[in-house]
């Protein structure tokens, strides 16, 4: 899977909220290789979009669609100064992917010393996770060569999400949680209070 992330700071929501529903209603359908979307605004105004394809190839195919072009020069308005592009062709999902009725999606930001360790490690099963943090439905990880990553993790709530940080994890989990973060760098949470979402019948 290859994700896409696309960050910049939003000045019209409304718009750039009708901009995303046109490019669903309009080219979604034809746009060979995407599997869907998370996007939302922080509490500054940060808008941040996950978007993912089945590979490098169909987003570049989608990017050099006249239509697409003529999309993006108009929703570019939505936003004030430079908006980012970061290409992951290293993506993978946890438990179950994430869903478009989650009702929190955190963004967690930063660079990891060693990426193949920390692949490794997000790939395991997470039935421990699954089962004493229910309220976790899953999410994706996005590692660029140089160890920049960013990770969505979808919740059922953001009260659930709240609730579930202050529970004592087993032994054997916070071991492993400690494991994962001691990998990490830089670290930022970003959360989407109100994220929506956008999904192909194609997607994986």
């Amino acid at each position: 899977m290859f994700i896409q992330i696309i960050q910049g700071m939003c000045n019209d929501e409304a718009a750039l909220r009708r901009q995303l529903d046109e490019w669903q209603q309009s080219m979604a359908s034809t746009t060979e290789g995407w599997l869907g979307g998370t996007y939302g605004l922080t509490d500054d105004g940060e808008f941040i979009g996950v978007v993912r394809f089945d590979s490098r190839e169909a987003a570049a195919r989608s990017s050099s669609r006249p239509e697409q072009d003529a999309w993006w020069r108009e929703t570019s308005r939505c936003f004030d100064g430079e908006v980012t592009f970061h290409d992951c062709d290293d993506a993978i999902m946890f438990l179950d992917g994430g869903s478009d009725d989650a009702g929190f999606v955190q963004i967690i930001q930063g660079r990891v010393s060693d990426p193949d360790r920390f692949r490794s490690v997000m790939s395991q099963p997470m039935d421990m996770l699954h089962e004493k943090r229910p309220e976790v439905i899953g999410g994706t990880v996005a590692i660029e060569p140089d160890g920049t990553f960013t990770q969505t993790v979808a919740f059922r709530s953001e009260a659930d999400a709240r609730a579930g940080e202050r529970k004592e994890m087993p032994p054997e989990a916070a071991a492993e949680m400690e494991q994962e973060m001691s990998m990490m760098q830089d670290v930022t949470y970003k959360d989407l209070h109100h994220p929506w979402f956008a999904s192909s019948s194609r997607q994986m």
